[in-house]
């Protein structure tokens, strides 16, 4: 295996410091320097790049993005355990790597890092959708990353670029859909983390897009697309009654059925269908 860096394997690095995976923190390793470092390219050419790392755990991806000119790499970890590992690789990268012992769900990236910025992360299997869903869904859009790189198990990534009309399809789909391109980048077998999981993971690639991909309220569109996936086997007059006790004539004005399901709608639908409803409550 050719090295990425003038720093020890990390079957190595691990052994010396005797760090495990902990289940409790969703944590499955990546050692594969190779494999981390071509996750980092994934993300396009990061020299002109702050990097924002969630979990990196050992710092295999961290090295990848490292040793692939990310400018600089503010790298959120919530065990300490893995945090005198974290500092060895910045001490290989002098002035590029900042190492914040915490909780991703509560720091915000721009005190840390300048734009442009791209997100590029193994994300922990417990909080990588709902950081998906805070990224997707900010106050403001264009949101301050411009790029989303982010591992998850195969069937969390198939979700999140599912047409409609599949299984897959849902809440995510939508979510993504409409202020991003999202695509499948890479699939990496269970064997290639320490411990293997039980399922494949996927990589997923989401450039944001300069404006949503059709108007809506995004407060709007969030409560019928999460009303009616909550209940997708009932049609949408039921699933979306508590949205408004005027919905199924809502529905006919956006130009849907109301005996449809959610699985059947577009987000061009749903899109119209969020128009209708916040004009009717704001008008």
């Amino acid at each position: 295996m050719a090295a990425i860096d003038n720093l020890p394997p990390l079957r190595e690095v691990i052994a010396e410091h005797g760090l495990s995976a902990r289940k409790s923190l969703g944590q499955n390793f990546l050692l594969d320097l190779n494999l981390t470092a071509k996750i980092a390219r994934q993300a396009g050419d990061l020299s002109g790049c702050d990097v924002l790392e969630v979990g990196p755990g050992p710092g295999g991806l961290t090295r990848g993005l490292l040793a692939e000119g990310a400018r600089k790499v503010l790298a959120i970890e919530k065990d300490s355990r893995c945090l005198p590992i974290l500092d060895q690789i910045g001490a290989a990268y002098p002035g590029r790597l900042e190492i914040l012992n915490a909780d991703a769900l509560e720091v915000d990236p721009l005190a840390y890092l300048e734009r442009p910025i791209s997100v590029v992360a193994n994300l922990p299997y417990n909080v990588g959708t709902e950081l998906l869903v805070r990224w997707l869904t900010p106050a403001n859009w264009p949101p301050y990353w411009d790029s989303l790189t982010l591992m998850f198990q195969r069937e969390v990534a198939q979700r999140i670029v599912a047409e409609p009309g599949s299984k897959a399809y849902g809440r995510l789909a939508l979510l993504a859909g409409w202020r991003a391109d999202a695509r499948i980048v890479m699939e990496l077998p269970p064997e290639a983390f320490v411990p293997a999981p039980k399922v494949k993971s996927a990589v997923v690639h989401l450039k944001a897009l300069p404006e949503p991909r059709f108007p809506a309220d995004a407060k709007t569109l969030n409560q019928l697309v999460a009303a009616g996936f909550n209940q997708r086997r009932k049609m949408l007059r039921a699933s979306l009654k508590s949205i408004s006790p005027d919905i199924e004539a809502h529905l006919v004005t956006a130009g849907l059925k109301p005996t449809d399901r959610a699985e059947q709608i577009s987000l061009e639908g749903f899109c119209a269908l969020a128009r209708v409803v916040h004009a009717h409550r704001t008008g």
